[in-house]
Order: C-alpha cells, then structure tokens, then sequence
C-alpha cells in the first residue's frame, strides 16, 4: 500500500532576503510551517520577527525570495489578495471599534470576506444569519457575555481575545498572532493563552511572543531569528535547550 504524500505546507517562506538601505534585516531566511501547526518565532529586539511577518502579509517586498500559503505564491500580491486566501494577521483587521459592542465589532470583521464599501455596516447588521454565526463565535471562545457590550467598557486582556474573535470571522486558514500578551497582567496573559489554545486544531497559527513562557507553552515549533538568520528550528522541546539559542537569545553560558 503506498503511503499518502505529506501536505503541502500551508505557509512557505523561501530565501527571503530584505534589506532597509545598508541594513540587511532578513538574510536568505526559509521557514516552513505545516497545516494546523501552532509555530513560535523568537528572537530578540532587531532579529528580523516583525520584518518577517510584514514579508508574509505583505507589507514589505522582499529583495529576493518568496512566499507560498498553502501552494499560491503570493509573494507580489498586495495584503488585501492574501486575506482573500485565508492569511490574516490580527492587528490588519483587528481594530476595534470602541462604541460599537463586542458582537458588532465580529460582525464587522465577518465583512473582510466581502470587501468594504460606504455602506458596508448596515446590511451586516441587519443580517440575522451573520448576527447568528457572530454569537456563536463569541459563544465558543466564551465571550458571550460581551456581546453586548461597548469595546470602550472591557477590559484590555478581553479586548484582546476579542481581537482574536475578530480575527477568526474572517474564517482565516493562516493566523499571524503578534505579541498576543504583550502589556497583560498576569491573569489577563493565562485568559489570552487559554483562547489561543482553543483554537480549531485545522488552524496554523504563527506566533511572535517575548514571554518564554507563554510561547513555549503554546508552540509545537519554533524558529530563532538572530540579526535577521535563522539559528534554530525544529521542536520547542530540542530548540529550547539548544545551546546557540541559550547563549544568544536565552543569555545563558
């Protein structure tokens, strides 16, 4: 019996190479992370994390090499094309909207799929189907309680998994997740983590974190960027007591 063929990668970074006038910020970087992974980037300030997720979305061109989500190479298509294939990065479409409440705020990131045009808001609201497929949302991450809620009125650790809730009407294949728990408190952190953790096992989530401790409790694999070069990637379990990333990155002897 012949073995089934491994899955294309659902996100493929080749020898991508940026350069910031005399800077070079990405050297001949590669990363490939498979459908439904949950994939940590670490490094420290200035290694080439942001950069690289602005070269996945499409914020910055590269100088040379590409980018491949789930076999289309869209290493010239503007950002808004790769939300159309199911790449999306929360703070792209995540902006909340401070009056309107938390039901209106996933409602609104439902309209991503649909384009934006003046009177975009509307229609979406009077649509009992979307209302419907938006509360449930909510109602599986277990932020039912927000729905009716003014963005103005949550908390900062729930507007966040509320960025997340955004995110996912948009029913991405690809989540870019950046520094998710950045400026959280302890407690806001462990609510952020949890809701990351429950995300669809079918999802490949990619995520910058500065928190050891939340990134490797959430990461499956990880890539360490060091002055824009890849200096380990594999399992967190191996990378994590690799010795070029305890001295490097981790700062230890």
């Amino acid at each position: 019996m012949k073995e089934r063929p491994a899955p294309a990668p659902a996100l493929l970074v080749r020898d991508v190479t940026v350069r910031f006038g005399g800077l070079l910020a990405l050297a001949n970087l590669d990363l490939e992370v498979k459908p439904g992974a949950r994939h940590g980037i670490l490094g420290p300030n200035g290694s080439g994390k942001t950069t690289l997720f602005n070269v996945i979305t499409g914020f910055v061109a590269p100088q040379s090499g590409s980018v491949v989500i789930h076999g289309d190479d869209v290493t010239r298509l503007p950002p808004h094309r790769r939300v159309d294939l199911g790449l999306v990065r929360t703070f792209q479409i995540t902006t909340l909207f401070p009056e309107l409440t938390a039901l209106e705020n996933v409602l609104m990131g439902s309209l991503v799929k649909v384009g934006h045009h003046r009177d975009w808001w509307r229609p979406a609201r009077q649509d009992e189907q979307a209302r419907g497929v938006a509360e449930a949302l909510l109602s599986r991450l277990g932020l039912d309680h927000l729905a009716g809620v003014p963005v103005r009125e949550i908390g900062y650790g729930e507007q966040r998994q509320l960025e997340i809730a955004v995110a996912l009407a948009t029913a991405p294949r690809i989540l870019l997740l950046d520094e998710p728990t950045a400026g959280l408190s302890g407690p806001e952190t462990a609510m952020v983590s949890d809701l990351i953790q429950r995300l669809p096992d079918d999802l490949t989530v990619v995520l910058i974190e500065h928190d050891l401790e939340v990134i490797f409790d959430l990461a499956d694999t990880l890539t360490v960027l060091y002055y824009g070069e890849r200096i380990a990637d594999g399992s967190t379990a191996v990378v994590r007591e690799d010795p070029v990333v305890k001295e490097v990155y981790l700062g230890a002897s």
